[in-house]
């Protein structure tokens, strides 16, 4: 458990940047693989900069690179985002849930998540 909440940090951390996710659509858009120059003139921002979000976003797995020539294209790794939004929907349904389990907190099957609430 405790090593999922640190991935989804990540991924949210990824995920929290404007431009970043202005990627994810184009990327999503197009179906197919951009390259660094055409991302970089469709969102109208430097190629190290978006070389640098492409670099987050690869790092949790949600872009994909592939070498053609001289160049990179990225997509989406579909798989991944599936992943990721399955824990994200996990996450959501925790909290919208009431603990049920009749024991202390130290016997839980989350007792880690419920000594983080009791702090």
């Amino acid at each position: 458990m405790k090593n999922t909440i640190k991935i989804m940090a990540e991924v949210f951390k990824a995920l929290g940047d404007p431009t970043r996710l202005k990627i994810i659509r184009l990327l999503s858009s197009r179906g197919n693989y951009l390259c660094v120059g055409a991302l970089a003139n469709k969102l109208n921002v430097t190629q190290p900069a978006v070389s640098q979000h492409l670099k987050v976003l690869k790092n949790v797995g949600i872009v994909e690179a592939n070498r053609v020539g001289f160049h990179v294209h990225y997509t989406i790794s579909k798989n991944v985002l599936i992943e990721y939004k399955t824990l994200i929907d996990e996450l959501l349904k925790k909290a919208f849930e009431s603990c049920t389990y009749p024991g202390p907190c130290a016997s839980c099957p989350e007792s880690e998540v419920c000594e983080d609430k009791k702090e």
